[in-house]
């Protein structure tokens, strides 16, 4: 980015893969041989799978193949990608921007569950913030906005004072229909036109402002 720009907001809700940590490798791995399973085109696949919880993603890929046979899919893979940490670091910048938000509000909304998220931030040297929306805390995958609704809920904060910060379309599209701006984060999000874009996080700068929130510049 040319120029600064500063953007104000009541909290921020961050995305874990792709956002705060570079799970890339992993997904790919992993999803690949799922597609080569299912005689499926890996490179249409890796399309489809960010920011989704598998079992939706497999929906969209697999129409026409029961939801129970997803979820059992799904609940296999998760425990394939908790046991594979070759390759995850944290996204540049993560550890300091998180470091920035203590005491200020903010959550990790993640389509990761509970095992998985301890072990890729643990993985990335990132500490976890204390607000977390995993994937057993909602009903509906991202792009549905269940999870930053209740990401904000549970913060106290009106989602339309909620910055959100996401690297994929699926949460792009479901920080938009919860009725929050967008931070987006890589070359994933460029094509999803978020309102501000940003390669990584080392150029996001955080302060609590008194009286008026939490104060976002990006440089």
């Amino acid at each position: 980015m040319t120029a600064t720009t500063v953007l104000t907001a009541r909290a921020l809700l961050l995305d874990m893969d792709g956002t705060l940590v570079n799970s890339d490798a992993v997904v790919e791995r992993i999803w690949r041989r799922w597609a080569e399973r299912h005689g499926l085109d890996g490179d249409e696949v890796m399309k489809v799978v960010h920011g989704r919880q598998g079992y939706a993603s497999m929906a969209v890929l697999l129409p026409d193949r029961p939801m129970e046979q997803n979820l059992a899919d799904n609940a296999r893979m998760l425990a394939e990608e908790t046991a594979d940490m070759d390759g995850v670091v944290a996204i540049p910048g993560a550890a300091d921007l998180l470091a920035s938000l203590r005491g200020l509000p903010h959550a990790l909304v993640t389509s990761a569950d509970v095992p998985l998220s301890t072990a890729r931030m643990a993985a990335a040297g990132l500490a976890l913030p204390d607000v977390r929306v995993t994937a057993e805390s909602v009903g509906a995958s991202k792009p549905d906005p269940e999870g930053f609704l209740k990401g904000a809920a549970e913060l106290g904060v009106a989602p339309a004072d909620c910055l959100v910060f996401e690297d994929s379309g699926a949460g792009i599209a479901a920080g938009r229909a919860a009725g929050m701006r967008v931070v987006g984060v890589g070359p994933r999000a460029s094509a999803h036109r978020p309102d501000v874009l940003v390669g990584d996080l080392s150029g996001v700068r955080v302060e609590g402002v008194a009286g008026r929130g939490i104060r976002v510049s990006f440089e």
